[in-house]
């Protein structure tokens, strides 16, 4: 920019013909949930730049799309009903000069919103309520959840709301006390389409963090216990080595490890928060981490250690490395890990006294665990 003396004067598109391209031929349209795939045969023009569609939808906005000379389609998407909907197609020039449009029909099939709509459920939990709802086609979606405001109008709260384009969509909202609570769902996607509204009431169930100053280890025949990182420095309050608990134990390796403690009252346990401990190479995902572990209830275990019907499953899980496989962690990785995970249990299990963390599997491949701290939620009452 320095060097040139020349002016930097408006240069006009490159290309040769100011006449507008060829038209494309043979169209064929492939209707799909809220879109339609337009495939057509480029004209053998060299002037040709671009194919272009303007349609609109049944909000009153239009929109175009664009596909380069590259591509022999083109999709038209952001349709909320199953009607028939018009698309002008051009064909656009180097120099920008549209053809005679050539209008064809598509008629979507139905919009993802309301297949995740449809499936959308809502279901009392400790301190609030699960949100589940099926998005077959990886839609971007947003759940919206309303409340009313102080004028008596629905409002939408952002906190509350769900945006996702995952296919099976599960959110949890917490911290709602146990009166009734009125919502309201309704799904929307990027184009502004609203489905109907869900209208629902949630009694949350009653939720506290059980008291470890009554929790106890209570060891069992078959339990792994390491001496030196014993089980009570779960509940210690203190993170790092050499206040975590851990097993180590080359004879069982690769036989699940499995610990055993009493909380010191009967409860219906919510939720169990881990916090896994950062090995000696600075990283959490890694060695005697939790990987895949089952957590276990019991009102009187049998003494012999035996996991037999004195014991109820409360819950199957795996932790997965947020950013995914791989040894490096990234620092949301750490600050995941360092912040814990809640690990929730099975709503329907019955009240339990004592609890047994099984560990099937390490980040290791083994079965030696760790745990720097922990946390267990429910009713005691």
């Amino acid at each position: 920019m320095c060097a040139c003396k020349e002016d930097l004067s408006y240069r006009k598109p490159s290309g040769g013909s100011t006449k507008a391209p060829g038209l494309i031929e043979e169209i064929r349209v492939i209707n799909m949930p809220g879109k339609a795939v337009i495939k057509y045969q480029l004209p053998a023009d060299q002037n040709l730049l671009y194919v272009k569609a303007v349609y609109t939808l049944t909000s009153g906005k239009e929109y175009q799309v664009k596909s380069s000379y590259f591509s022999d389609s083109l999709v038209v998407e952001g349709f909320a009903d199953t009607l028939e909907h018009v698309v002008k197609l051009y064909s656009v020039s180097r120099r920008e000069v549209a053809s005679a449009p050539i209008s064809v029909s598509v008629t979507p099939l139905k919009a993802p919103i309301w297949f995740v709509y449809k499936s959308l459920a809502i279901s009392n939990a400790f301190g609030g309520y699960k949100l589940t709802a099926r998005n077959k086609t990886k839609a971007a979606v947003g759940i919206l959840v309303m409340q009313k405001n102080a004028l008596g109008e629905w409002e939408v709260d952002n906190d509350k709301s769900v945006y996702t384009s995952v296919d099976s969509i599960k959110a949890k909202v917490s911290g709602l006390d146990t009166l009734v609570h009125n919502f309201a769902f309704a799904i929307r996607d990027r184009w502004g389409n609203l489905t109907d509204t869900l209208f629902k009431s949630v009694t949350p169930f009653y939720e506290v963090q059980l008291s470890t100053t009554k929790f106890s280890k209570f060891p069992l025949p078959g339990d792994n216990n390491q001496p030196g990182a014993d089980i009570p420095q779960m509940w210690d309050n203190h993170r790092g080595w050499a206040c975590c608990f851990t097993t180590l134990d080359n004879a069982t390796l690769y036989t699940p490890h499995q610990i055993t403690f009493d909380m010191g009252v009967m409860a219906n346990v919510s939720k169990v928060w881990i916090a896994p401990f950062k090995e000696l190479s600075n990283l959490y995902y890694s060695f005697t981490t939790l990987k895949r572990f089952e957590i276990w209830g019991s009102v009187n275990p049998n003494p012999s250690g035996a996991l037999d019907n004195t014991w109820v499953l409360l819950g199957s899980y795996v932790l997965n490395k947020p950013s995914g496989p791989g040894p490096t962690e990234t620092a949301d990785d750490q600050a995941q890990a360092l912040a814990g995970f809640f690990w929730e249990a099975d709503i329907n299990a019955p009240k339990v006294k004592y609890m047994r963390i099984r560990c099937l599997e390490n980040f290791a491949g083994s079965c030696p665990m760790s745990i720097d701290e922990l946390r267990v939620y429910g009713d005691p009452r």
